[in-house]
C-alpha cells in the first residue's frame, strides 16, 4: 500500500521533472545568452594574391585535408605522430573528459535521485529480566529531490554544456596548433636542406678556385696576394657550409621532439629522394571576402565564444542562490525481524515531505557571488573580442606576406639571373688571365646572395600560405574528439546584445 502510494505520488510529480529541466519552474533568474555578432570589417582590408591559382574559397569543407595535398608523405607521417604524441592535445582531451563529467552531474541534477540500502542488525535487550535476542532485516529506498523554482540547475546545466564546447574546440584548436608548428619545423629542415645544397656548390667553386690559383701562382702567373685570397675565399665557404650543416642537424632534433620519433626513423623519413632539398608545395585558397564568415570557422574563436556563454549561465547560477530552495525527499523501509527465534513479522515505514529553505541574512556573500560572476562574464566578453581582434590581425599579416613575396620573388629572380650571368663572365676572364681574382670572388658572392633570396622567398611563400591556412581555422572539424558525441554548432552570429548584468531586473526571466 505505502509503495502504491509513493508511486502515484512520483507519477503526479512527472510534469514538474520536465518543466525543470528545461528551465525554473516559477521563472528562470539570469541572463539569456545569445551569441554577439563578430566586431570586424566588412571586407578584408589586405590584398589577396590574385595571380595564383584559386583551388577552393577557403570554406572549412574544403580546409579538412589541405595537408594531404602537399602529396608529401613524410610530411603526412609526422603530423600523424606529432599529433598523438602531443602533450597539449592529451591535455585538451583530458580537458574535455572533464567538462563532460561536469555536465553529467549537472543533469543529474535536474531529476530525483534515488538509492537503496539493506541492512541487518542483531541485538540483546533486557528490562529486568532474561535477554532478548532481535534480528533485524531492513531494506529501503531513499529519494532526494531539487525542485528548480528559478532555474539555478538549468543554467549550471547550460554553463556545463557550454563549457564541454569550448574545450572541443580547443582540442581542435590545439591539433592545429601541433600540425602548424610541425609544418613549419619541416618546412625549415628543407629550406636548410637547399641552403645546404647552394653552399656546397659554392665551397666546390672556390675550391676549384683555389687550386687554379695555387698552380698558377707557383708559375709565377698569379700574384701571392691572388693566391692568399683564393685560400681565405675557399676556408670561408667551408666554414659557412659546415655551419649551415649543424643548423640542420638541430632541426632534425626538433622533429624529433616534435613527432616522438627516434632519430634513426626521422632521418630515414626525410631522406626520401624526390624530397630531399624541395619545398613543400600547398594548395592555395582564395578566403571568403566575408572576415565574419571565415572567423566563425577559427577553433579559438569558437572556445572563447562558448566562454562567454558559460560565464553567463553561471550569472544565472549565483542569483539563483538568492532566492528559496524547494526540494523533496522520501522513503520507504520494509523491516522483518524476529524476536527470540520467533517468527518473522514484517515492519513498513515511509516519508514523503518538501523542505522549504529561506536565504535571509549571509552579509553580502550571495549578491558579491552575483557581481563576479558578472565581473566573469565581461572578462570573457574582452577575451573574446581581443581574440577576434588578434585573429583579424592574423589574417592580414598572412595575406600582407603572401602579396609582398609575390612581388617580391619576380625582382629577386631576375637580380639573380643577372648575377649568375656577370659571376659566368667574371669566371671565364678569370680562367683566360685577363680577369683579377677580387673581381671574381665579388661577382660570386653576390650570386650566392642573390641564389638565397630567391630560396628564401620561396620559403616565405610557403610559410605565408601555412599561416594563412592556420589564420583560417584550419581543418579542425574535420573530426570530433574520441568518444564525444557530434559538437553541436558553435558561434552562429545573431544580432542580439550581451546579457543584462543588472541584478535588479535579472529576477524577471522569462517562464520556460
Amino acid at each position: 500500500m505505502a509503495t502504491n502510494k509513493f508511486s502515484l505520488l512520483g507519477l503526479s510529480f512527472a510534469p514538474l521533472l520536465l518543466t525543470a529541466c528545461n528551465g525554473g519552474l516559477l521563472v528562470t533568474v539570469g541572463p539569456d545568452y545569445k551569441t554577439p555578432p563578430l566586431p570586424v570589417a566588412e571586407r578584408w582590408q589586405a590584398p589577396q594574391p590574385e595571380q595564383l591559382p584559386v583551388a577552393h574559397q577557403g570554406q572549412a569543407a574544403d580546409l579538412l585535408h589541405w595537408w594531404e595535398r602537399f602529396q608529401d608523405p613524410a610530411l603526412n607521417r609526422f603530423l600523424a605522430s606529432a599529433e598523438q604524441e602531443s602533450y597539449s592535445v592529451a591535455n585538451a582531451l583530458a580537458r574535455i573528459e572533464q567538462a563532460r563529467a561536469s555536465l553529467i552531474g549537472a543533469d543529474s541534477a535536474l531529476v530525483p535521485s534515488i538509492d537503496a540500502n539493506l541492512s541487518y542488525n542483531r541485538s540483546s535487550f533486557s528490562i529486568g529480566g532474561p535477554a532478548y535476542i532481535l534480528n533485524q532485516y531492513k531494506s529501503g529506498l531513499q529519494s532526494d529531490w531539487e525542485i528548480d523554482l528559478f532555474g539555478g540547475l538549468a543554467r549550471q546545466q547550460q554553463a556545463s554544456m557550454s563549457q564541454l564546447e569550448s574545450r572541443q574546440a580547443s582540442w581542435h584548436d590545439a591539433r592545429v596548433a601541433v600540425a602548424i608548428e610541425v609544418a613549419d619545423a619541416y618546412l625549415n629542415y628543407r629550406y636548410c636542406e637547399i641552403q645546404v645544397q647552394q653552399l656546397q656548390a659554392d665551397a666546390k667553386s672556390r675550391q676549384s678556385t683555389e687550386k687554379l690559383t695555387a698552380l698558377a701562382g707557383q708559375h709565377g702567373f698569379r700574384s701571392v696576394a691572388d693566391v692568399a685570397l683564393s685560400h681565405a675565399a675557399a676556408a670561408d665557404s667551408q666554414k659557412n657550409l659546415l655551419e649551415q650543416q649543424g643548423q640542420c642537424e638541430r632541426a632534425i632534433k626538433g622533429l624529433v621532439v616534435l613527432t616522438a620519433l627516434d632519430e634513426v626513423t626521422v632521418r630515414k623519413t626525410l631522406e626520401q629522394p624526390e624530397r630531399v632539398a624541395k619545398l613543400p608545395n600547398p594548395s592555395t585558397f582564395k578566403l571568403d571576402s566575408l572576415p565574419a564568415r571565415v572567423l566563425l570557422q577559427r577553433p579559438d574563436l569558437a572556445a572563447a565564444e562558448r566562454d562567454m556563454a558559460e560565464a553567463s549561465a553561471k550569472i544565472g547560477v549565483e542569483q539563483a542562490k538568492r532566492f528559496p530552495k524547494l526540494s523533496l525527499s522520501g522513503n520507504i523501509t520494509p523491516t522483518l525481524q524476529s524476536m527470540n527465534g520467533a517468527a518473522l513479522a514484517l515492519a513498513q515505514t515511509w516519508s514523503l515531505g518538501p523542505t522549504l529553505s529561506l536565504p535571509l541574512f549571509d552579509a553580502g556573500k550571495r549578491a558579491a557571488n552575483v557581481q563576479s560572476a558578472q565581473a566573469q562574464y565581461e572578462a570573457a566578453a574582452s577575451n573574446y573580442r581581443s581574440k577576434v581582434r588578434s585573429a583579424v590581425k592574423e589574417v592580414e599579416e598572412a595575406l600582407v606576406r603572401l602579396d609582398s613575396a609575390a612581388q617580391r620573388l619576380p625582382q629577386a629572380q631576375q637580380a639573380e639571373s643577372g648575377y649568375r650571368q656577370y659571376f659566368q663572365a667574371s669566371r671565364q676572364l678569370f680562367e683566360t688571365g685577363l680577369g683579377n681574382l677580387l673581381d671574381l670572388e665579388t661577382a660570386r658572392r653576390n650570386h650566392l646572395t642573390a641564389e638565397l633570396a630567391v630560396k628564401a622567398l620561396e620559403q616565405e611563400q610557403v610559410s605565408a600560405w601555412i599561416a594563412l591556412y592556420r589564420a583560417a581555422g584550419g581543418s579542425w572539424d574535420d573530426g570530433n574528439p574520441p568518444g564525444s558525441a557530434t559538437s553541436p554548432p558553435i558561434g552562429k552570429q545573431t544580432e542580439i546584445p550581451p546579457p543584462d548584468t543588472n541584478p535588479q531586473q535579472a529576477a524577471t526571466g522569462k517562464k520556460p
